[in-house]
């Protein structure tokens, strides 16, 4: 049975030169994780789950942009760990070194991903679980997750889709603002206005404020 005694970790901290938002939940009492947007700095990434006791065991990617999913190679190899991306964005990541070139920065290595992302899923970790919302816009297999674990309100990690007062940009992945718009009210808004929002850069904000003062897909 699992150990109830031993809380679920949730660390969030911003890695590499765009200060993506990158999230640990981990469980201690089984010694696994799931990495969110493991984009860079694999050294920051393992160490902070060493100290918790833990090894990535699921990598997942709200997108296959270069900063969301730059160092999944180096994860894996170093912890073994199952990587999962929407199989929208397959194209997008199999084209990471056009993207490192566009960036101009070191071309990462690309390896086999171990599966896909599938809208409506749920990723489980001990009393912790991932909803797989796919919320296309950005990129044609951005996904979101709402993360739910006991004695906390459910969070949303929304990658580039939703920020504070903006959402991602959708004239770089073959996508549109309709789509992005379309996907934030469909997937997004319809959780409680007190939902903690944590986009892929910058800070969080909540989806009643969101709904509220959004320019781009508030609804009043």
């Amino acid at each position: 049975m699992h150990d109830l005694s031993v809380p679920i970790v949730v660390e969030q901290f911003a890695v590499g030169p765009l200060q993506c938002n990158c999230t640990i939940v981990a469980d201690p009492a089984s010694g696994g994780s799931i990495v969110v947007d493991g984009g860079d700095e694999a050294d920051q990434i393992l160490a902070r789950l060493e100290a918790l006791g833990c090894r990535a065991t699921v990598l997942v990617h709200t997108h296959a942009h270069l900063d969301h999913i730059g160092c999944v190679a180096e994860l894996k190899e170093r912890s073994d760990a199952a990587a999962l991306l929407h199989p929208g964005d397959l194209p997008l990541y199999r084209a990471l070194h056009a993207q490192a070139k566009w960036m101009g920065v070191a071309p990462p290595e690309i390896v086999e991903l171990d599966g896909d992302l599938v809208d409506g899923s749920t990723l489980k970790l001990g009393e912790a679980t991932l909803d797989v919302l796919h919320t296309p816009g950005h990129t044609p297999g951005s996904t979101s997750f709402a993360l739910t674990r006991p004695g906390h309100a459910t969070a949303l990690l929304t990658g580039d889709t939703l920020f504070r007062g903006a959402i991602g940009r959708w004239d770089i992945g073959g996508t549109s603002m309709e789509d992005i718009v379309a996907s934030i009210r469909a997937k997004l808004f319809v959780y409680p206005d007190a939902t903690v929002v944590v986009p892929g850069h910058g800070p969080s904000t909540t989806i009643g404020t969101e709904k509220r003062d959004n320019p781009y897909c508030g609804v009043g």
